[in-house]
């Protein structure tokens, strides 16, 4: 529930972020630049560690902390840090040298426009340390989520938002769009590294510096998160395929960011932030061999996640545009605005298949089983390449989304059957009455709350904005809760009572 709280606040920090950059930046090459930089960043992150240093590392923490071992699991955290400080440190400056090569080859619309290759080569360059940051703070957050303790996690994206928005609004007049940049530094400096370690420190952490690459801890927590160097997920490199076709136009990568920024509001609460807490617990009960009660318990969450996830798309759907204009303003026009609610609704419709396909990641990480999900992920990327392009050139930025959704729901489906097969995770378990009831509320809740936002009275403010969308709101919850009462659904119980 706390994560939960806090992806909701730094989702509201995130629309004010977006709100203040659009404002200033519109749908322009500088915001293309800008939301180009942080490919080089990520990639080097996930490549390097697997985009997933706590994923690894808590199975083996976990491990130590099953067997009392405080002593083991300090150690094993110490020989983890220190070598892949060496590494990303190494990483960093190769970033820094390949800048313009990596600019080029993955954005197909700077290579003819000097002024947003210039500008994402620089920018770029700035945000690449961003990732010994966000390496500590992950790692030693691992540390903290075997003890249960999420309330520093949930701190760090409110914190990293923060340091954007405030970077923007005091620094833009002396260092335009590279204000940024030095946002991204300290949000992610002190949002992730800082607090986390300090926590860790403060929770009886003993770290000692070791670099030792045969340490027997490091080559475990490098076997598990080496599928996950080497392995392409979509849920990654949809970004980047997105990215390649969209800097065609100017302004098109803006808007595919501003719609995903708006469609990640409502999937980071019901998603990341119930992966993150469910993965220590998915790890214990499987590492006690408890396994009827694993796939019990992963089908549960799937569940539950995809009946909430459906749930806020019809809202979403429904109100989306009245979202969007919020963060209208400035540069950013009316329509800019029309163009990214297309590209929004179609996002949304799949929030509810994002939101599980991490559940069932996690039920393979868990099992420290990193290999099938790495190798699933990089054939189905690799399958859907050619659809993304196709789309592209048959129905512009909105194929991309369009391609987006139809992968994911085949990455999903192919994670969720290859756990069938391999018995651990049974589609018996999954809960299809309140899935179907979810899907009737989700259904009915969007009819109606559509059909009410239309004869409101309509007027091109932000006010008018918030007053339909809180009215819409209401509605849409009023029907949804009233669907799931009146057909037997346990989904308000279960949220009411934080499980």
């Amino acid at each position: 529930m706390l994560l939960m709280i806090s992806a909701l606040a730094s989702g509201l920090l995130g629309l004010l972020r977006t709100r203040v950059v659009n404002s200033l930046w519109g749908a322009g090459p500088e915001q293309d630049a800008y939301q180009a930089a942080f490919g080089l960043p990520d990639l080097i992150s996930y490549f390097l560690i697997g985009g997933a240093a706590a994923t690894s590392a808590i199975t083996i923490f976990n491990r130590y902390r099953e067997s009392g071992d405080s002593e083991g699991e300090d150690r094993a955290l110490s020989v983890i840090f220190s070598n892949m400080l060496v590494v990303l440190a190494l990483g960093v400056v190769l970033g820094e040298i390949i800048a313009p090569q990596y600019i080029w080859l993955c954005n197909k619309g700077f290579r003819t426009d000097p002024l947003r290759f210039s500008l994402a080569t620089s920018l770029t360059r700035w945000m690449v340390p961003v990732q010994l940051f966000w390496f500590a703070g992950s790692l030693m957050g691992a540390r903290l989520q075997v003890r249960k303790i999420f309330i520093y996690q949930a701190f760090t994206p409110v914190i990293y938002n923060a340091g954007i928005i405030l970077g923007a609004i005091f620094l833009h007049r002396f260092l335009d769009i590279h204000s940024l940049a030095v946002g991204v530094l300290a949000g992610s400096f002190v949002g992730s590294m800082l607090i986390n370690t300090t926590a860790a420190f403060r929770g009886g952490l003993r770290f000692h510096p070791t670099v030792d690459f045969r340490a027997p801890d490091f080559r475990e927590w490098l076997r598990l998160s080496l599928p996950l160097m080497v392995g392409v997920s979509l849920v990654m490199m949809d970004r980047y395929i997105l990215e390649y076709y969209a800097t065609v136009h100017e302004g098109g990568f803006t808007l595919i960011s501003v719609a995903k920024f708006l469609f990640n509001a409502p999937f980071s609460i019901i998603g990341p932030a119930a992966g993150a807490a469910s993965l220590p617990f998915f790890a214990s009960m499987y590492q006690q061999r408890r396994m009827k009660e694993f796939s019990a318990s992963v089908s549960r969450t799937v569940s539950r996640l995809f009946c909430v996830g459906m749930i806020c798309s019809a809202g979403v759907i429904a109100l989306g545009p009245w979202l969007m204009d919020l963060l209208r303003g400035g540069r950013f026009t009316h329509d800019n605005t029309v163009a990214a609610t297309h590209l929004f609704t179609i996002f949304a419709i799949t929030l509810a298949v994002w939101a599980v396909q991490g559940i069932y990641a996690r039920a393979f990480y868990a099992a420290s089983d990193t290999m099938t999900p790495a190798i699933t992920g990089s054939v189905i990327t690799v399958l859907c390449i050619p659809m993304y392009a196709a789309l592209f050139h048959g129905f512009d930025l909105k194929g991309l989304a369009i391609a987006s959704d139809l992968g994911i729901l085949a990455q999903t489906v192919t994670l969720a059957i290859l756990l069938h097969r391999k018995r651990l995770v049974s589609f018996g378990d999954l809960e299809f009455g309140e899935l179907g009831r979810a899907l009737l509320a989700a259904l009915v809740s969007f009819a109606i709350t559509a059909f009410v936002v239309r004869f409101l009275p309509s007027a091109s403010t932000h006010r008018h904005d918030i007053e339909t969308l809180a009215a819409g709101s209401a509605v849409w919850i009023a029907v949804a809760g009233l669907i799931l009462l009146a057909t037997g659904s346990k989904l308000p119980h279960q949220i009411l009572r934080r499980r």
